[in-house]
């Protein structure tokens, strides 16, 4: 891994790790915040995984463990593609949650809301970069298409093969009829 690309991941993550550790050990501060969101993710959940918490400390927690774990595995260098796409998925609730410019009468606080916004909406467009980033490296599609272009390249080849193959062999049957024997 080169240096800017692990200097990077662990700045990018740094803001992760902090807050998810925060969040996860005391919940409770943002449990006001979140309700509005949860509250409209809760009969989803109901709905799909009737057997998963669904009330807006639990789901703040789970929220905080993914962005602990993620970020860590993101800075460590460990499956940063799935890390990043995971943070990029809890970063949109949490704003959503957290940043409600639009909701805002007073002007400070709505500039204030705004600025975080864009700082997360920044955070995010980093994470996507992150998710896409292949390291130089082939990634899966390009992979996947390349060896379907080599198998098809080697069947054609297989295809000419056998086809010179039974012109050879239908010359040295007519060869062999027109001998005398």
């Amino acid at each position: 891994m080169k240096p800017v690309r692990f200097l990077a991941r662990v700045m990018l993550s740094g803001i992760f790790v902090a807050s998810g550790a925060r969040n996860l050990q005391h919940p409770e501060r943002l449990v006001p915040v979140a309700k509005p969101v949860t509250d409209r993710v809760a009969p989803l959940i109901q709905r799909t995984a009737p057997q998963l918490p669904s009330d807006p400390e639990t789901l703040v927690r789970a929220n905080a463990a993914v962005q602990l774990a993620a970020g860590l595995m993101f800075a460590t260098g460990r499956f940063t593609r799935p890390a990043a796409l995971l943070l990029a998925g809890t970063l949109v609730p949490t704003t959503v949650a957290g940043h409600p410019f639009w909701n805002s009468d007073d002007p400070a606080t709505r500039t204030s809301h705004q600025i975080h916004f864009l700082k997360n909406l920044g955070l995010l467009g980093g994470l996507l970069l992150a998710a896409a980033d292949t390291e130089g490296k082939p990634g899966l599609r390009w992979r996947a298409g390349h060896r379907i272009g080599h198998s098809r390249r080697s069947v054609r080849r297989a295809v000419r093969t056998a086809r010179r193959e039974a012109r050879i062999a239908l010359r040295s049957a007519a060869a062999a009829r027109k001998l005398p024997g």
